[in-house]
């Protein structure tokens, strides 16, 4: 299976099975997770589409600690992330994404990753610019980063396409199960 194919039938598959008990399902795990990691920056994202919503997450996390939203650079750069709360003013930005319309960068430890499709390995498909797995490279280099994918159980594919550039996941939380893998 080629990356587009992946791509059409995980968004399909996530489309089919959004809706709001789905998402409460998966903050509850997601918050489970991220509880042990209160007060460290963390990143998380504004949904798109049918994206699985972490905002509530993000904001019980908010008052513990700096949480940004990623600002997305020209192709070939990593993301950056600048400070959000639930009441930050937001500007459309590229992609159809939306990020906070200033305000300072926050230099993640713990990240929320939005994902097309994953596997029980750890791996993750995106939309294909790779924005994730070069910001994940980049704070990688720097200090042990923890990268938690975040989608809906059925994004999951068998055997997705990977290149060697590709950054693993060290969990995946669904609303039907978080998957730890360091």
């Amino acid at each position: 299976m080629d990356k587009a194919e992946a791509r059409a039938r995980a968004l399909a598959a996530r489309d089919a099975v959004h809706d709001p008990a789905r998402a409460q399902a998966a903050q509850a795990r997601l918050r489970a997770v991220l509880h042990e990691h209160r007060g460290r920056p963390l990143a998380g994202y504004l949904p798109m589409r049918s994206e699985v919503d972490a905002r509530p997450v993000m904001a019980e996390m908010a008052g513990h600690g700096p949480v940004g939203v990623p600002v997305t650079p020209k192709l070939g750069l990593p993301l950056t992330f600048r400070l959000w709360t639930p009441d930050t003013p937001l500007v459309e930005g590229k992609y159809g994404t939306q990020w906070p319309a200033d305000g300072p960068d926050v230099e993640p430890h713990v990240l929320i990753v939005p994902l097309v499709a994953f596997d029980r390995a750890g791996n993750r498909l995106g939309y294909g610019g790779g924005f994730y797995d070069r910001t994940l490279a980049a704070l990688r280099a720097l200090r042990p980063t923890l990268a938690i994918g975040y989608a809906f159980a059925a994004q999951e594919l068998p055997d997705l396409p990977l290149e060697p550039t590709d950054q693993p996941l060290d969990a995946i939380v669904t609303e039907v199960e978080t998957l730890r893998f360091r």
